[in-house]
C-alpha cells in the first residue's frame, strides 16, 4: 500500500484547508485509515480515524467538532476537513492505513504511512 498526503498549507487561526490521502497499491487489504500529526519537538498524535467497513470515525477531544474525517471510496481517498484552525493545530499530518478495522487511535496498529504534509497556522 503506498499513500500519498497532500493539502497542506500556511493559513490563519481561523481558517480551514481540506487534506487528502490517495491510496494505491493493495488497497483492498485496507480496514482502517487514520490521520496523525507531529509538531514541533512533539510527539506523533492521533487526530482521526475512519472505518472502512462502516465508516464509524474517531476523533481526538483536541480536535473534535473541527476537524471531519470521510472518505471516497470510488477513489481510495480519505479527506480531513479542517476548521477553525487554531496555532497548536500546527504540525506535520501524516496519513496512515492499517489492516485491522480497530486501530482506533493506536500508533502501532498502522501498517503503512505517507510522507506528510505541512499544516502551519498563523495567529
Amino acid at each position: 500500500v503506498q499513500l500519498q498526503a497532500s493539502g497542506g498549507g500556511l493559513v490563519q487561526a481561523g481558517d480551514s484547508l481540506r487534506l487528502s490521502c490517495a491510496a494505491s497499491g493493495r488497497t483492498s487489504s485496507i480496514r482502517a485509515v487514520g490521520w496523525f500529526r507531529q509538531g514541533p519537538g512533539k510527539e506523533r498524535e492521533f487526530v482521526a480515524a475512519i472505518r472502512s467497513s462502516d465508516g464509524n470515525q474517531l476523533y481526538a477531544t483536541s480536535v473534535k467538532g473541527r476537524f471531519t474525517i470521510s472518505r471516497d471510496s470510488a477513489e481510495n481517498t480519505v479527506f480531513l476537513q479542517m476548521n477553525s484552525l487554531k496555532p497548536e493545530d500546527t504540525a506535520v499530518y501524516y496519513c496512515t492505513s492499517s489492516n485491522n478495522p480497530f486501530a482506533s487511535s493506536i500508533i502501532k496498529f498502522y501498517d503503512y504511512w505517507g510522507q506528510g504534509t505541512q499544516v502551519t497556522v498563523s495567529s
